[in-house]
């Protein structure tokens, strides 16, 4: 198969950078096809640690080139300090092709997604602030600035005064704030757009050439499908689709492209921001499982919220998201625990239920429903095969496999890229 594509399974943060790292190694190209610098994700690459936003994973080993489709939202001052740094590191970049349709995140982006947030008080989302909400929204009321706007000086100044005009009568009626000054934004974004302009094209044809030709194509998505905005825990989601329908529109071309989806999920589940979360862990146990697995966000540096995993809310992804392979990560956080817990179901109003509700209020109401496996006191860091995991991991992703109804075709026992178990090529499937 030379379609792939990787998804968060979960409400993100799953670990499907290193996953994509892996995979992209035998790449053509490694694309993104939505989010923005919300999305932030670690890549362990050559002895050093990458924390990145807008750049794709693939950017380390895809041998044709790292793509950022039409449906990413790009801070270009973000994009450029990540590009930066990674040259500084011997990383090369060149390779690297954004979008000419993808939208830019302005400062009044940014500012609107602050004075929102404040103004919502205990009925706040939990935003990471970055801007990324009020840039689709200004995509969707067609008053956006594309990476083509940026690039012509005359359209971007034209577009700018109307948007500034627009976005100063709601900073300052509204919420009561400082205007925003032209020329306190326009050389500075127009020269983003020139410092960019080397990377700029059309991906749309790029990619669907790169497949017609053969070429093994890999996507990476941003978030988690919990996140997505029409079939996650809606408020508290994210502001694009993170299903794999998704990546068909955020990088245009058709959906019958897409084979392989590889959902990605850790042994246990963790979310950010406000919402609903029924398998949470608010005790000891939790604290144990952030503090050895370093959950705390990538972006913000927020504390995550642990639980144990929710097949509930896996199954509803699979659906969404025609998930038909399972690369599982940090499954090393187990060593040394007695038991693990897996959410088989959901008890909802004192009646046992497989689904996911759509409703907050029953959300909130619903119950885990857990079944009960035995842990492993072994480290299991250094296996590099299924005989090296001990019988009891054995048991719990065969587990995983039965109440997922889908086949595992990675494990991973730690961050690094040689800490993965392939147990099935999923460039084969």
């Amino acid at each position: 198969m030379t379609v792939v594509a990787v998804v968060g399974s979960q409400w993100g943060d799953e670990g499907k950078g290193k996953i994509t790292d892996y995979l992209s190694q035998e790449a053509d190209y490694a694309v993104r096809s939505n989010g923005g610098n919300n999305a932030g994700h670690t890549i362990d690459f050559d002895g050093k640690s990458f924390k990145m936003r807008l750049t794709p994973s693939g950017i380390f080993a895809a041998k044709k080139g790292a793509v950022i489709g039409n449906g990413v939202v790009i801070n270009p001052e973000v994009l450029l300090a990540e590009l930066k740094n990674l040259k500084a590191n011997g990383i090369d970049t060149s390779d690297l092709k954004i979008s000419n349709r993808a939208h830019i995140i302005m400062p009044y982006n940014i500012l609107q997604d602050v004075y929102q947030e404040e103004t919502k008080g205990k009925n706040k989302v939990g935003t990471t602030k970055n801007g990324i909400g009020p840039t689709y929204m200004d995509k969707a009321s067609r008053i956006g600035i594309r990476m083509c706007d940026l690039l012509e000086k005359d359209t971007f100044e034209e577009k700018l005064r109307f948007n500034l005009e627009e976005k100063n009568q709601l900073f300052t009626k509204v919420y009561g704030k400082e205007p925003l000054k032209f020329e306190d934004i326009f050389e500075k974004y127009y020269q983003y757009g020139q410092e960019l302009k080397q990377y700029v094209t059309d991906t749309s044809v790029l990619i669907n050439d790169a497949i017609d030709n053969g070429d093994k194509v890999l996507f990476e998505g941003a978030q988690g499908i919990m996140l997505d905005i029409d079939e996650g825990t809606y408020p508290f989601v994210t502001s694009s689709n993170t299903i794999s329908g998704g990546i068909a529109s955020g990088i245009g071309m058709g959906a019958n492209r897409l084979r392989t989806v590889i959902g990605v999920i850790k042994s246990y589940t963790t979310r950010v921001g406000a919402g609903p979360f029924p398998t949470e862990l608010k005790d000891e146990v939790g604290d144990r499982i952030r503090e050895t697995a370093h959950e705390y966000g990538t972006v913000t540096g927020r504390p995550r919220r642990v639980g144990w995993f929710d097949s509930v809310a896996f199954r509803h992804a699979k659906r969404v998201a025609g998930i038909n392979a399972l690369s599982l990560n940090i499954l090393d956080v187990f060593s040394g625990f007695d038991t693990i817990k897996i959410c088989t179901a959901y008890e909802l109003d004192g009646k046992e239920i497989d689904y996911y509700p759509a409703s907050l209020k029953e959300l909130y109401r619903c119950k885990p429903v857990y079944e009960e496996l035995p842990a492993w006191g072994e480290d299991i860091s250094q296996a590099k095969t299924w005989e090296d995991l001990p019988e009891n991991a054995h048991k719990f992703l065969k587990r995983v496999e039965e109440v997922t109804k889908t086949p595992l075709v990675t494990v991973s026992v730690g961050p690094d890229r040689e800490q993965t178990i392939v147990l099935k090529n999923p460039w084969e499937l």
